[in-house]
């Protein structure tokens, strides 16, 4: 199941930073890979930029460890003031 802030105050607990960074880093590497490859390309066949695929990489994984930070500072200023 997938936490929300919407959780019993007996399970709340607050979110893994870096997994979600990694999560993110994931859909980056997945989006950099359908844009290169996918059905739009319009480019060559040379070797696809690297540049392009580490900057999806590392946009992805800070958008995703920044809304897990938010969520996180949310829910325990507003919702459970207790959380650890």
């Amino acid at each position: 199941m997938l936490p929300s802030l919407f959780a019993s105050e007996e399970k709340a607990q607050a979110w893994n930073v870096s997994r979600a960074a990694g999560c993110g880093a994931a859909v980056g590497a997945l989006a950099a890979a359908f844009k290169i490859f996918g059905p739009l390309h319009t480019g060559g066949f040379g070797v696809p930029p690297i540049w392009d695929i580490v900057a999806a990489v590392f946009g992805f994984a800070l958008l995703c460890a920044g809304a897990a930070l938010l969520r996180n500072a949310v829910a325990r200023r507003l919702i459970w003031p207790n959380l650890r």
